[in-house]
């Protein structure tokens, strides 16, 4: 819960202050032990059921670059990357998240991970030769939300291929770019990550107080990961950075062209949370994977934060389009560090859905007026009358 007592509306609808306005009143407790200097997302380790058609989406449709693969796994990267890869596809028998992984900033972060997490009772197990090819000394851990972390710092260098223009399709992905986690608490979630030393960039609340979602970063852009609110723990998305908005236009029209368009769950459009233009595509496995550019710099250390309302129908998309249901519901299981799907907690607070589209539900584009849509648009956020 929260108030807006501290923030500031601006013309453009949205609130912001200096530190995020969110508070807890179920807190993970604080560790004595310093957190590890986390640096940035670095990969995610999928497990996939049909490696061959996993291959199939990421390398010639998406055209990430293969690294190394061997029978049961294959290790791929973007094109501005240079260290052995941003994503691991391996073969197993329910598709999950193996690991959301971090690049941290020493070895020494390593000793400081195993000391914050070993404090919070958590699974904490360390490699000394790494989890995945292409990476050292590392530390997995399930963290006090249920998510499979991994913090290393020694890498395999490889060839960035930044000059490789010959190398470059028209939907060229350069970077890994974030993680978005569903959980039933993004407040307590929210809370754990400042202790990580994440800071928070942007969130979207109600008049109560209720958080429904928080964007967070290391690096200097909106986020690393996000917490989206909903029955968890979960992986919402893995996203991946293209230069442009028209190389995420290239991304439809060559599915379009493959007659494999229903890879398409979501966009293209432009994000009010991030001011980001997206693409939601799911892969052969049902992973959701957005496509993602042109959000903005947020590294100085009094970087506003920017309060979005649960009905303001431009937070989600700034076009004002609606979202499918799917895109609030659907998710990826996540896995213990023996491989072993991870319980799945209902959320007990408001639900982003229910709160904007549902038959109950409502939404603006101009907050204050009587109507809060036309009554030709209203349809399209009111799952009775979505077609």
């Amino acid at each position: 819960m929260t108030t807006r007592d501290d923030m500031t509306l601006t013309s453009s609808g949205f609130y912001v202050s200096q530190e995020a306005p969110i508070t807890t009143d179920d807190p993970v407790p604080t560790p004595s032990a310093p957190a590890p200097d986390i640096l940035r997302c670095a990969y995610m380790e999928l497990v996939v059921t049909d490696l061959a058609a996993s291959r199939r989406f990421y390398v010639d449709v998406l055209g990430l670059t293969v690294t190394e693969e061997d029978e049961s796994t294959i290790y791929l990267r973007s094109l501005e990357e240079f260290i052995h890869h941003n994503l691991v596809l391996r073969q197993g028998p329910v598709a999950a998240v193996a690991a959301f992984s971090y690049r941290v900033r020493s070895t020494e972060d390593l000793d400081r991970a195993v000391a914050f997490y070993t404090e919070l009772g958590c699974d904490v197990r360390r490699n000394p030769d790494g989890f995945t090819k292409g990476i050292g000394d590392s530390v997995r851990v399930v963290d006090p939300l249920g998510f499979p972390y991994e913090f290393f710092h020694d890498v395999e260098h490889v060839e960035r291929l930044a000059w490789r223009y010959d190398l470059y399709t028209p939907g060229a992905l350069v970077r890994l770019d974030h993680f978005n986690q569903v959980t039933p608490d993004v407040p307590r979630a929210t809370r754990f990550m400042q202790d990580l030393g994440f800071r928070v960039t942007e969130d979207i609340q109600d008049e109560e107080g209720t958080v429904y979602a928080a964007w967070m970063r290391r690096k200097p852009t909106v986020h690393d990961t996000a917490m989206t609110g909903g029955d968890g723990p979960r992986m919402h998305h893995v996203a991946f950075s293209t230069h442009e908005k028209h190389n995420i236009l290239a991304i439809c029209d060559k599915l379009g062209a493959l007659r494999i368009s229903d890879r398409i769950e979501r966009g293209p459009g432009r994000h009010g949370v991030s001011n980001a233009f997206y693409l939601y595509l799911r892969d052969p496995d049902g992973h959701r994977v957005e496509i993602y550019t042109q959000d903005y710099y947020t590294g100085d250390p009094d970087n506003p934060v920017v309060t979005w309302d649960v009905h303001d129908n431009q937070r989600r998309d700034f076009w004002g389009n609606p979202v499918v249901p799917s895109w609030y519901t659907e998710a990826s299981l996540v896995l213990d560090l023996d491989g072993n799907p991870q319980p799945v907690r209902a959320r007990t607070d408001s639900s982003e859905m229910a709160a904007t589209i549902g038959a109950d539900g409502f939404s603006y584009t101009r907050a204050g007026e009587d109507e809060s849509l036309p009554a030709w648009k209203q349809g399209e956020y009111k799952l009775g009358h979505q077609l």
